[in-house]
């Protein structure tokens, strides 16, 4: 097991390369008054490729997050990169932060130094963190899985904490990817685990119309799910069953590219069809160029694939329908649940079901990349539920 320090330092020639791609798009047509119905809207992407070209510094971005400690650790032989900053209070808790996708660790650059040092931010300095942000495997700086079956993390990140960083315990929170895995991690290694907290349920809770017992809250939030799905789950179709295919396409067009990720962080974010009222340019820009300098789309992207044939098929401790009749959750360990409207929320008996739910927060906006979106909020309900256990 090895630790170095890790500086991000794009090769100039990576970055000549991406500005040729960019300026020799080839553009597809798209019929009148298409808006967004049809996809990524036609006129916005070129403005954004156009300001991609032109003006965003990623020298810029790449001094931005080399101000925060990062390292990578091989553990067993695969390799992690993570940020590890110290909390600057009494007694920090150590917090392990969990993206998922189409996003990045970059999701919580925001948060970090509000969790690490509150008392910048009008907080009280005992509630500070040591904040812990690694890359997933198959994404940005760590290592890309070449084995069937998916990403170690719930197995190695725990390792990261305990063996790597010297937590004996350590707090989660996780949204997306992030928060099934935060959930392997606890129901594994509830010793390690203080607390979780999660921004959904992840498919560890899988109800459906043929779950017993289901409330009315229940029934609707079902029907909600199924008219979702058919309405915007063709990436997750895609990706879960042909990944390979779509990467070659993502993987050699920075357009592409673009216009695959952004789609989501519209359809996500609480910005009512202006993905800019809540992210900037640079943001979205930067988050792209994490998969596209790295070359992660394809591994990234693969998990949904390792998700549905292999890994939940291997949850059984939480897919089973005789769980539903239990009354105890899966897991022993405290989770407190921050739920952003635009992020499907389900009602709280549904969490019940699996989770062992102490806090309960429903916002008053926000939506999926809420530590990007609303990261005030975030880190007061994060704060607040993990005071108890200090």
């Amino acid at each position: 097991m090895t630790v170095q320090p890790f500086t991000i330092d794009v090769p100039q020639a990576t970055l000549a390369d991406l500005r040729y791609r960019l300026a020799h798009t080839r553009w597809p047509d798209q019929v009148e008054d298409a808006g967004w119905d049809y996809g990524v809207n036609l006129d916005y992407l070129q403005e954004l490729v156009a300001y991609w070209h032109d003006r965003f510094d990623w020298r810029a971005q790449e001094r931005q997050l080399n101000q925060f400690a990062q390292f990578r650790a091989e553990i067993d032989g695969v390799g992690i990169h993570f940020i590890h900053e110290r909390g600057q209070g009494p007694n920090p808790v150590p917090l392990l932060l969990l993206h998922g996708w189409p996003d990045s660790f970059y999701r919580m650059y925001k948060i970090i130094p509000m969790l690490t040092d509150p008392a910048r931010y009008g907080g009280d300095p005992a509630d500070s963190f040591d904040v812990i942000v690694p890359s997933l495997l198959g994404f940005g700086f760590s290592d890309r899985p070449r084995k069937r079956g998916g990403a170690r993390d719930s197995e190695l990140l725990p390792r990261l904490m305990t063996e790597v960083l010297g937590y004996p315990r350590f707090a989660a929170h996780g949204g997306d990817t992030g928060s099934p895995v935060a959930q392997m991690i606890a129901l594994a290694q509830p010793e390690s685990v203080i607390g979780l907290h999660l921004m959904d349920t992840g498919w560890h809770n899988p109800i459906s119309a043929d779950t017993p017992n289901l409330s009315p809250a229940e029934q609707a939030y079902v029907q909600h799910l199924d008219r979702y799905w058919a309405e915007e789950g063709a990436y997750a179709a895609i990706q879960g069953t042909k990944p390979q295919t779509l990467a070659y396409g993502l993987n050699d067009s920075p357009a592409g590219l673009a216009a695959w990720i952004v789609q989501q962080f519209r359809t996500w974010s609480d910005c009512n069809g202006d993905v800019e009222s809540r992210f900037t340019k640079d943001e979205l820009l930067t988050n792209i160029m994490i998969y596209w300098v790295t070359q992660t789309i394809s591994s990234s992207i693969r998990g949904y694939y390792d998700g549905m044939h292999v890994q939940w098929e291997e949850s059984a401790e939480w897919n089973d329908p005789a769980q539903w009749e239990q009354s105890e959750p899966s897991s022993s360990v405290p989770v407190g649940l921050a739920l952003f409207p635009k992020d499907n929320p389900p009602p709280r008996e549904a969490a019940e079901r699996t989770l062992n739910v102490q806090q309960w927060t429903e916002m008053p906006r926000g939506g999926h990349f809420a530590a990007l979106e609303e990261p005030e909020l975030l880190v007061d309900d994060m704060r607040a539920f993990f005071r108890r256990f200090r």
